[in-house]
């Protein structure tokens, strides 16, 4: 598939090859020509998926994973957006199944699919502000409370902590139920093994009867 893409494309794209299948990353302005290549010459017509990554200052990727039902291969194809302008061509009029996952990634990281049929929020309730899965979007449970831990060990000043203050369920914690129940436990098994049994000598050393 490598040369099908460099013959098509020439060194405008970049491949790789991944687990399980090629990595193609191209220009923006080829989007839909790469999709419409993958899905028409390399009989990639199976729709998986597509999201984006936030690359930083690099913009955010985005990445479609398609599939060929009669040649049994995987293809990820990719390109970026600035974050200044992360506008893309929708791709649902070459993969009809695109649409929900374009929405999806609009809503969660801001990247605008023009000419997309009906690209209203997914997931999020009427009036959320800001895209979640961008790596500056700031976390609303740590602006209205502190975290009540530390993020990594020692940063509280207080050392690591230590595993051996978590008990399983049901285990009694340190204290005086704690040891309480441990004694009862003691004397629970000391009862069992000083009880004589038939045909043993009583306390004099006497045998006692059966």
């Amino acid at each position: 598939m490598v040369d099908a893409w460099t013959a098509r494309f020439g060194d405008e794209i970049t491949t790789e090859e991944t687990f399980g299948g090629l990595a193609v990353g191209v220009p923006h302005e080829h989007w839909l020509d790469a999709l419409t290549f993958a899905r028409d010459d390399l009989s990639c017509g199976f729709f998986d998926w597509l999201t984006g990554v936030d690359e930083l200052d690099e913009g955010f990727a985005v990445v479609v994973h398609v599939y060929s039902l009669e040649r049994r291969h995987h293809l990820l194809v990719r390109t970026r957006v600035s974050k200044s302008a992360p506008v893309l061509p929708t791709a649902t009029g070459v993969y009809r199944g695109a649409e929900w996952h374009e929405r999806e990634t609009s809503e969660m990281f801001g990247v605008l699919f023009e000419g997309h049929p009906n690209l209203v929020p997914l997931l999020l309730p009427d009036g959320f502000e800001g895209h979640p899965l961008r790596k500056d979007f700031v976390l609303a449970a740590r602006v209205a409370k502190a975290w009540p831990g530390a993020k990594e060990p020692g940063e509280s000043g207080h050392g690591a902590p230590s595993r051996r203050r978590v008990r399983p369920p049901g285990v009694p914690d340190e204290g005086a139920w704690g040891a309480a129940a441990e004694r009862a436990g003691r004397t629970e098994r000391t009862g069992r093994r000083s009880e004589p049994s038939a045909g043993s000598e009583g306390p004099e050393g006497e045998a006692t009867d059966a």
